[in-house]
């Protein structure tokens, strides 16, 4: 008989295990996404590739500890304990020295570039989690090791949340690398303390499952439970950031709930779980249709309510996939089938949905989903007693239920504009709250309610606009046209990206939002022919709506840089916007991340630069730092200009480029653009910088217009390099 006093002073051992490989897990994705940045760039389907891998190698490591489960434990361990010590080979931790070709597909460069160069250690890490699980269940006499699960992912929450808050900040790029490669070296040792744990001799053997092989069904089931959260996880932070509000180190918020869902769920003590799996569906119900409308007004309500959707949901579908857990012998098959639900909700959230819709439609879908699979109860006994009677008053009810939410659906949508601002809105919400109440615990008339309820606050909005032809959507977002015969305007979510004045040829050639006349770029452009002669050339870092293009003129070359192809398709649609059209029809567009592209342009190519990334709230970090603005140097003229847009709500990026003004001897100056009392025009606030290595270039702006003031200088602030930066010092307070 196995002693179970020993087992105390082994659980720690395997805690600590499973903890440190899910926080290596979590801290290499985001720390290689980092260092992937300088070569690969921005685009989103890089990192879509990249996902990808990470679900690949996941799926294979689980199967890999599934497939272990046929030979004794200790030869277990001898193999794994192989497995890491070969990945070893691949440290320290890094990008391998690959020429990737000037014209790589990411779908095929990605994936080899990543898996040559984390794929070894990622495949031994990711299999820890259900292999140590196992060996704990052997080592234990059978104790239940699923708790083991929710340490598995609060180290992987560990990792998430330390990469941007402390190991960023806090560690260059090489002494990241470094104290991973560390950090697997540690966990080596802890895995032969799990191996040296696991019985010896008869008890030892290979065990054969004891318990019945899961059906088909079973298996559909948890891998259909485990696809939900995830695929609601990836849209939640997909929807909140282009429909609500683009928040930096927003990302993290939506997988660490994600993550922590999962020690809920499969936590020792099940009182926390089974009360929020209790209340999740009338959360789900009246949060989904909130949601749903994108209340724009209150974007951090709104976002916080998101965010609280996601950890219910996804409580309530992991304690459903928690109760039709196997017994420990069947664990790793249980695992494994979770790993591909994850992947399946992973690649139809972040693949198939963009391609598939023009708006974010996957997330009103998984809420749905996430309602339907969600456990559900009787609130009340006079409810179970409703829904309980004959056949026939059950017809009855559900028919009253159906008639109810049809007549709140054709009051309240009317018209489509009225979605958020019908004051029938708030007696709908409460009628929709009163049958959540009565129907919860009878999924088909909750379905009803839920789907009505999706309807009712803004489905009905969103597939009218996207039956008017008025949504674009790409991998960068959601862009809507929209607007009246005074002005036409773009907006990506819900934030404007440009605007077009309308009524006669004038007012359409105007620049408007960031770039009129007396922002910091149209002062630059107005200066271009006193400063570079009539045959001046401009590269422009970011197309829009081509606003920009109404300042060239006919002896100029001007060529643009943008990275979304549909931004180019709505930009050269006469229809939607005119600018190129009538100011200049033949522009240069070149598709691609704007730091990949402007290394294949020859030195000196330019006169005047203009980087437009950062207008909204989102930076790439890899256009920001020393080596980039080193780039952008190469490409100018001795006597160049360059001028860097950093408007943002959240983050104050003026010390970034006043280190890098310092550190590559650059001169430069500041504009703070505030439009004047009355009637706008459309134009928006903005702060430009310009900078140049020709002290005469900057005085002759400053002489041009007294707005421009000398970029103050931020002394203990830490330039930015491809091997480190953090935007935490940069976070406005007051939002």
């Amino acid at each position: 008989m196995f002693d179970l006093t020993i087992v105390p002073r082994r659980r720690p051992i395997f805690v600590a295990a499973i903890l440190a490989g899910s926080f290596l897990l979590f801290l290499v994705q985001p720390m290689v996404a980092r260092m992937a940045l300088p070569r690969l760039g921005g685009a989103p389907a890089v990192w879509n590739s990249a996902m990808l891998v990470y679900q690949a190698l996941l799926l294979g490591g689980y199967g890999y500890a599934h497939a272990l489960g046929r030979i004794a434990p200790r030869r277990q361990a001898a193999v794994h304990l192989g497995v890491l010590l070969v990945a070893c080979l691949w440290l320290p931790i890094g990008l391998r020295a690959i020429q990737l070709p000037a014209d790589a597909e990411p779908a095929l460069w990605v994936p080899w570039l990543l898996t040559a160069s984390i794929g070894p250690l990622f495949f031994a890490v990711s299999a820890q989690a259900p292999l140590l699980q196992r060996w704990f269940s052997l080592a234990s006499a059978g104790q239940d090791p699923y708790a083991l699960y929710a340490a598995s992912n609060l180290g992987s929450f560990a990792g998430l949340a330390a990469y941007p808050l402390l190991v960023e900040p806090g560690l260059a790029m090489h002494e990241q690398r470094l104290a991973w490669s560390l950090g697997y070296v540690a966990v080596i040792a802890l895995v032969a303390g799990c191996a040296w744990a696991l019985p010896r001799g008869a008890e030892g053997e290979i065990a054969t499952p004891a318990s019945a092989p899961p059906g088909r069904g079973r298996i559909g089931r948890w891998v259909l439970l485990a696809s939900v959260p995830s695929g609601l996880m990836l849209a939640t932070s997909t929807f909140i950031s282009t429909d609500i509000v683009a928040m930096p180190l927003l990302w993290v918020l939506p997988l660490g709930l994600y993550l922590l869902s999962f020690s809920v769920a499969f936590a020792a003590n099940r009182d926390t779980a089974d009360l929020l799996t209790r209340i999740a569906p009338i959360t789900i119900l009246l949060f989904g249709g909130v949601m749903v409308a994108g209340y724009a007004e209150k974007p951090y309500l709104t976002a916080g309510m998101a965010l609280v959707l996601l950890f219910m949901a996804s409580v309530s579908v992991h304690t459903a996939l928690y109760r039709l857990r196997p017994t420990a012998d069947r664990l790793t098959g249980f695992y494994l089938a979770m790993s591909v639900g994850g992947a399946l909700g992973g690649v139809f959230a972040a693949l198939i949905a963009p391609a598939v819709f023009d708006w974010t439609y996957e997330y009103p879908i998984l809420i749905l989903a996430a309602g339907l699979l969600a456990p559900q109860d009787f609130l009340a006994g006079p409810i179970r007693r409703l829904w309980n009677g004959s056949p026939r008053s059950k017809t009855l009810v559900m028919l009253a239920v159906s008639a109810l939410m049809l007549v709140l659906i054709l009051t309240c949508t009317e018209k489509p504009e009225d979605v958020v601002s019908n004051p029938m809105q708030g007696f709908a919400f409460l009628v929709v709250a009163a049958l959540g109440f009565a129907v919860i615990g009878r999924r088909a008339a909750y379905a009803i309610v839920l789907v009505g309820a999706l309807i009712l606050f803004g489905g009905y909005r969103s597939v009218a606009l996207s039956l008017q032809g008025a949504r674009t959507r790409s991998y960068f977002g959601v862009y809507t046209v929209g607007g009246d015969n005074r002005e036409r305007q773009l907006t990506h979510g819900t934030t404007v990206h440009g605007v077009q004045l309308r009524g006669s040829g004038v007012r359409e050639r105007m620049p408007t939002t960031y770039y009129v006349p007396g922002s910091g770029v149209g002062q630059a452009m107005l200066a271009l022919e006193p400063l570079y002669g009539p045959a001046a050339r401009v590269g422009v870092v970011g197309l829009g709506t081509g606003t920009l293009a109404c300042y060239a003129r006919p002896q100029q070359h001007w060529r643009f840089f943008e990275i979304d192809p549909a931004m180019v398709a709505i930009a050269r649609d006469s229809k939607k916007f005119s600018f190129l059209a009538l100011c200049l029809p033949h522009a240069d567009v070149v598709i691609g991340d704007a730091r990949l592209r402007l290394s294949e342009e020859a030195s000196m190519r330019f006169d005047l630069l203009v980087l437009d990334a950062f207008s909204s709230d989102a930076v790439p970090m890899h256009l920001m730092t020393r080596e980039a603005f080193a780039t952008y140097a190469r490409v100018l003229q001795p006597r160049g200009l360059l001028l860097v847009h950093i408007s943002n709500r959240f983050l104050d990026l003026t010390p970034v480029v006043a280190a890098a003004v310092q550190d590559g001897g650059w001169t430069a100056a500041r504009l703070l653009y505030l439009p004047p009392a009355g009637p706008r025009n459309g134009a928006t606030p903005s702060a430009w910088i310009a900078l140049s290595r020709a002290p005469a270039v900057i005085a002759t702006l400053a002489r041009r217009d007294s707005t421009w003031h000398p970029l103050p200088i931020n002394p203990g602030f830490t330039p930015w390099t491809d091997d480190y930066s953090t935007i935490l010092p940069l976070l406005k307070g007051g939002h």
